[in-house]
């Protein structure tokens, strides 16, 4: 049974069920051994505004489907295909898959489950018991006391990955390489869908052949897009949209505002002056006149210009006195993309299932053992710490050349992150964000309209719908000196597993 709903929200669960019945699976029933594969496939569009219950109907489908003995996809280990319904949770980027995973959603980025990794024939049977598709396999590849702490780990975490480097090995020992999935798979639970373009949602349909996806028709389009969601192209049919706000806080600040910027009566000035008076009574609201450089280390400053962003991460390495012919550990970096011919394509897919997809955000840890290699930690990915022929820029201004720290024949791109673009931060989510508002008063000046909507309130939206619980406003173009040097003691080790990619 679902959680008490508003009527919208009921009106979205109720289209919802009748998809999967379609499909042969009754929520309130036990879940059927096999779903048809003649059928053919559906999509229903879930959307609304930040504040509307999307993530509460997308966790309470998940519970309702592994209630009804729907199991989750495990996207480590393709092996033996298990019997019986399956379920997977999708996200565009690492970031946004973590920020589900924290709910206590199983959810996977869209190349994890698209691209799957090829298990050494000396470690298959190990990773099929693990996955529950096998008996235990002798001493053999594994001692009894690794093949222990193995089952250990997966039972604590549910990675092959994971549990085989708990039993001490490297992913090179045990994975040699990444292959498209081509078998389908059954149900695809998918959010932020205002990401997705025509070829992403292409792909996913070739996979699943029922999708739901949770999207934000209020948010940026995607820039390689011909303009508009995905969901716009699909008929009226296939959508339901929640129109209430849900304040699970009382009096949440960052909704309150959210839900300001569609009165058409608010302009900037009076956005600015609703910032202030949320200010003056909610800390979790600042308006500052200096943007926090130690912030930026790990939550980029939002902006709207190319410009502006480079400015902002030069004033920012001056201020920690990076060197100008080399990274200090720490430097936040932004994956733009992988630079590889198209007869590479293993080594892409390698390299995207590893989590180094565009948009993922990165902190550099230091050079790797390989000229043009550097040691990586993927934000938000599950495995995070990762070895990667790179090519960083640190751009620079006006028509100079920029400078590369690491410039590898061909691997993943990286950009500099201690600012990003508010298009590149969608799909993404920080525990406390800053956001440049002289570069958002420019939009306005500007002019500029998406889809009926001043672009300047667009972006707004976006930016301060970023964070899950601080927001600061900078009203000047001014950097604090920072307070500690940059490091990485803060990012999180245990379990990880170190990947070499090689390209």
């Amino acid at each position: 049974m679902p959680p008490p709903l508003s009527p919208d929200q009921q009106a979205a669960w109720a289209a919802a069920a009748a998809l999967l019945a379609r499909a042969g699976l009754d929520l309130d029933a036990p879940a059927a051994e096999e779903a048809d594969p003649d059928r053919e496939g559906e999509v229903l569009a879930i959307t609304g505004r930040a504040g509307s219950g999307k993530s509460l109907l997308l966790a309470a489908l998940c519970e309702a489907l592994r209630a009804a003995g729907v199991q989750p996809v495990q996207p480590d280990w393709a092996g033996r295909r298990a019997r019986g319904r399956s379920v997977a949770v999708l996200a565009p980027t690492n970031k946004a898959a973590s920020v589900l995973r924290a709910r206590g959603v199983p959810a996977t980025t869209i190349h994890r489950i698209l691209y799957t990794p090829v298990y050494d024939p000396a470690y298959e049977k190990v990773a099929e018991w693990l996955a529950g598709g096998g008996t235990r396999p002798s001493a053999g590849a594994l001692s009894d006391a690794q093949l222990d702490r193995a089952a250990e780990s997966f039972a604590a975490h549910g990675s092959v990955p994971a549990a085989l480097a708990a039993a001490g090995l490297r992913g090179s020992d045990f994975i040699t390489g990444w292959t498209r999935r081509e078998e389908p798979l059954d149900i695809g639970l998918v959010d932020e869908a205002s990401m997705l373009d025509a070829r992403a949602l292409d792909d996913l349909r070739a996979i699943f052949p029922t999708l739901i996806l949770f999207g934000d028709p209020a948010q940026l389009p995607p820039v390689q897009g011909r303009g508009g969601m995905v969901f716009d192209a699909l008929p009226a049919r296939a959508r339901r949209h929640l129109d209430r706000i849900h304040r699970q806080e009382a009096g949440n600040p960052i909704l309150d505002l959210a839900e300001a910027l569609a009165d058409d009566r608010v302009d900037f000035a009076a956005f600015e002056a609703l910032l202030r008076e949320a200010a003056a009574r909610d800390p979790r609201i600042a308006v500052a006149e200096r943007a926090d450089a130690d912030l930026m280390a790990r939550s980029p400053m939002l902006v709207w210009r190319n410009a502006t962003r480079i400015r902002l991460i030069h004033a920012w390495r001056a201020a920690f006195e990076a060197p100008a012919d080399a990274l200090l550990p720490g430097e936040p970096l932004v994956c733009d993309g992988i630079e590889l011919p198209l007869r590479h394509r293993r080594k892409r897919i390698d390299l995207e299932a590893r989590g180094l997809v565009k948009g993922a955000q990165v902190i550099y840890l230091g050079p790797g053992r390989r000229p043009g290699f550097s040691r990586l930690h993927v934000v938000g990915a599950e495995e995070p710490q990762v070895s990667a022929a790179s090519i960083i820029r640190i751009e620079a201004e006006g028509e100079e050349a920029p400078f590369l720290p690491s410039a590898a024949q061909m691997g993943a791109s990286f950009v500099h992150g201690a600012a990003v673009t508010v298009h590149k931060a969608q799909g993404s989510q920080w525990d406390r964000v800053q956001v440049f508002a002289p570069d958002l008063y420019a939009a306005m000046r500007s002019g500029r309209v998406e889809d009926g909507q001043p672009l300047w309130k667009r972006l707004a939206y976006v930016a301060i719908t970023r964070t899950t619980q601080d927001l600061v406003w900078v009203v000047r173009p001014r950097l604090a000196r920072p307070e500690r040097p940059l490091g990485t003691d803060d990012l999180a080790r245990p379990g990880a597993l170190a990947l070499e990619a090689e390209a």
